[in-house]
């Protein structure tokens, strides 16, 4: 803990006291750690969790150092898909939030190959609306498509040095904390319309339930969109280094401008997407920072960057809570904001 930040030790003590079950908060500013804490039954600085979404900041990441062009058709990359550009994939408005044909969502390549040939639910970039697991399908495809491998064979070539893991090998399964969800946990809490409902539930399949979330199975099935496992200490360094040059400026740039935003069309809630990085939003889901980028993660986890401070920061947690009514990482930010 660097002298300071003290009170966001005292914020963490809070935090842990809200939570059934661990977490972990760290900081890191230009290679320095500012914060670094952990707490709860067995956990450790090592423990790894199930990032959620903030696998999708992960994939943002690697598919800014491949270089895709946002502004190309997908069919330059992936002949057989001819819905939108590239930049429509990763700022959620393709218009292909859930995959129509009856596969298995473990199954990236059978779910790629449906959402090529199903028609969007609204032309691309017309509307913006989160594409929950189809993100991660499409962008695994266009993974393979231009390096002709794995998106976890990319991950681990460009993403190395962090301990962060797409697919995560039998042999680091005896530090993942086991997920448990608050007895009141609900998805999509801003959405009160049953027939968008539905919507959600084919968006999802199921995806969230704990014997899905923690079973093996889940964790080797190599999801892009929500099934990458990390520790908040190689989070915040991951998005300290992006800050710091690992994604060239001129590429950062164009990733985490503003590419959509509004009120999502199918949850109600509002959000903000640069390419494949969710932004700064009228929720302070990143906190008190007016510029900030990274992604969240189902039940509470928050993983970015403040660039006009130059920090990385990743607050993960083993139980999930509800949006609506979590404060956890809100509480975190704010301190950490009024420690800086």
């Amino acid at each position: 803990m660097a002298p300071g930040f003290e009170p966001v030790r005292d914020a963490f003590a809070t935090v842990l006291g809200r939570t059934s079950g661990g977490a972990a908060f760290s900081v890191v500013r230009r290679g320095e750690v500012l914060v670094e804490l952990w707490g709860g039954p067995g956990w450790t600085r090592d423990t790894l969790v199930v990032l959620f979404s903030g696998t999708k900041g992960v994939v943002a990441t690697v598919m800014a150092l491949l270089g895709f062009d946002p502004s190309s058709p997908v069919s330059r990359y992936w002949p057989e898909f001819s819905s939108g550009d590239v930049s429509h994939v990763l700022s959620h408005t393709v218009g292909l939030p859930y995959v129509e044909a009856d596969v298995s969502f473990l199954d990236n390549q059978a779910n790629a190959l449906a959402l090529a040939s199903q028609r969007p639910l609204w032309t691309p970039g017309a509307r913006v609306a989160y594409h929950a697991a189809t993100y991660g399908y499409l962008c695994t495809e266009l993974i393979r498509r231009v390096t002709g491998t794995s998106a976890r064979a990319v991950v681990r070539s460009l993403l190395g040095d962090f301990d962060v893991h797409l697919g995560t090998p039998a042999s680091e399964d005896h530090r993942v904390a086991r997920v448990t969800r608050s007895p009141d946990y609900r998805i999509s809490t801003f959405l009160h319309d049953p027939a968008r409902r539905r919507v959600v539930d084919k968006m999802y399949r199921g995806l969230l339930e704990p014997d899905t979330i923690n079973s093996a199975a889940y964790r080797r099935a190599e999801l892009a969109a929500g099934g990458a496992t990390g520790t908040a200490a190689a989070m915040a360094r991951l998005y300290d280094q992006v800050c710091a040059g690992l994604v060239p400026a001129p590429v950062l740039a164009t990733a985490t401008r503003t590419w959509s935003s509004g009120t999502d069309a199918i949850n109600d809630r509002p959000v903000r997407f640069g390419l494949g990085y969710e932004l700064a939003d009228s929720l302070g889901t990143y906190g008190p920072a007016t510029e900030a980028f990274g992604h969240s993660g189902a039940g509470g986890g928050r993983h970015g960057a403040w660039p006009e401070e130059g920090l990385g920061f990743s607050f993960t947690t083993s139980e999930l809570q509800s949006e609506d009514t979590d404060r956890r990482g809100s509480l975190l930010l704010e301190t950490l904001a009024d420690c800086l």
